[in-house]
């Protein structure tokens, strides 16, 4: 009589799941968990509340503040705002990642995931993927209202798609920051306040509000090598003209190596640290 033995293994351990995973089966994994994403929104509406209620607010609030001091009347200053407020407000939204997969973890959901055989970017990805609907959402609102206090974007409906579609995928990119962030605190309310800090000086001493010539020099040399001026520079070119330019193409190699440098950084602080 023969006796098996079978060596305990620890709850999460990941021995036997597969160390390579495919990228056909990432893509799966990563649909599977925006999938999740979208589900968790629907039950949760409140969510939306940033990207529904702000793009109304500080678009009418801004236009009419800022509108007549700098540009001398309303209608005059929407070609300038409304591309730098549609590229705050998205960023905005894409800064609570960070704070929606801390709390996620702190309720013990991501030990599960990572004791599932999936890719183990899945969670993040699939989680920032989902996001890209609160995107979405933020940037038709902005648009419509601008549309309804008289704002005629001349490159048309081809420049305003394209528009929301860069600024979509920037906000993606930099949505791994906060998600290395929100990974890397212990909780949520932390990881709030590192957003702000870090998306507050990058919106607002950008171009977003006002034109770059009207500051003072040592100011202008920050804004013009700021990131998201180069994303607003890009998308008043495609609202305004239905043009691509070199802005355009520094802020998609931007976003391209911020997703090259945080989304490894946050898979390996998630897998170790969570």
């Amino acid at each position: 009589m023969s006796v098996v033995t079978t060596a305990a293994v620890a709850p999460g351990f990941d021995r036997d799941l597969p160390r390579h995973v495919s990228l056909r089966q990432t893509w799966r994994d990563s649909m599977i968990m925006a999938r999740r994403s979208l589900v968790k929104m629907r039950r949760t509406p409140e969510q939306l509340i940033d990207v529904t209620l702000q793009p109304i607010i500080f678009t009418v609030m801004f236009t009419y503040i800022f509108g007549g001091a700098i540009a001398g009347d309303v209608q005059s200053y929407l070609p300038l705002f409304i591309p730098g407020i549609l590229v705050q407000t998205v960023l905005t939204g894409a800064s609570a990642a960070g704070t929606n997969l801390r709390e996620d973890m702190d309720k013990g959901v991501f030990d599960r995931f990572k004791s599932l055989p999936i890719a183990r970017i899945a969670p993040l990805s699939g989680a920032l993927t989902g996001d890209l609907v609160r995107y979405l959402i933020a940037g038709v609102i902005t648009f419509v209202m601008a549309f309804v206090m008289g704002y005629r974007p001349e490159g048309g409906l081809f420049g305003v798609t394209m528009t929301m579609l860069l600024v979509m995928a920037c906000a993606w990119a930099l949505s791994w920051i906060f998600a290395l962030v929100g990974v890397s605190m212990k909780s949520a309310r932390g990881v709030q306040g590192i957003a702000f800090l870090i998306l507050f000086p990058l919106t607002f001493l950008s171009s977003a509000f006002v034109p770059t010539e009207t500051m003072p020099g040592w100011l202008q040399a920050f804004v013009k090598v700021n990131p998201v001026t180069h994303i607003i520079s890009a998308a008043r070119d495609l609202c305004n003209y239905g043009t691509f330019g070199t802005d355009g193409w520094l802020a998609l190699g931007g976003a391209a190596l911020v997703i090259a440098i945080f989304a490894p950084l946050t898979v390996r602080k998630y897998r170790t640290h969570t």
